[in-house]
């Protein structure tokens, strides 16, 4: 099994330009196409979708698609997140806020959407960091 996830369509996971790096809309998915955060909870197959869990796994995928690139969480400088429903707002943040803070960290837009490319995905959070070569 590859431990690498592969874009799902025709685009790379990052793009360089000159000192910028752009990382594409992440998710939580995993190497094996498993989406991290969602949790079977019955024997019906009804699931749980945990923003917290899946927040952390889409930054921790952002961290592996920046160190090929030679950067870091601290080299990011505009975060754009996308939640399929806002209620999820306060797990988001609290989760995100494990890796950044307020004084240090960079700018931030988060937007409701009406979907992600899968129904268990709750979260997409695609970014921009700045190296000087």
């Amino acid at each position: 099994m590859s431990e690498k996830v592969t874009p799902r369509g025709a685009y790379p996971h990052t793009k360089r330009v000159g000192d910028f790096i752009f990382v594409s809309g992440t998710s939580s998915r995993r190497p094996d196409n498993s989406i991290a955060g969602v949790d079977i909870i019955d024997e019906m197959g009804t699931k749980r979708l945990n923003i917290e869990v899946q927040t952390r796994e889409v930054i921790k995928n952002i961290q592996k698609n920046l160190a090929k690139e030679g950067a870091t969480l601290a080299d990011i400088v505009d975060v754009t997140s996308f939640l399929v429903n806002m209620n999820d707002f306060a797990g988001y943040n609290k989760a995100y806020a494990e890796f950044f803070n307020a004084e240090t960290g960079p700018a931030r837009t988060t937007v409701a959407v009406h979907q992600l490319p899968h129904p268990d995905l709750v979260v997409e959070i695609k970014v921009m960091a700045y190296i000087k070569s």
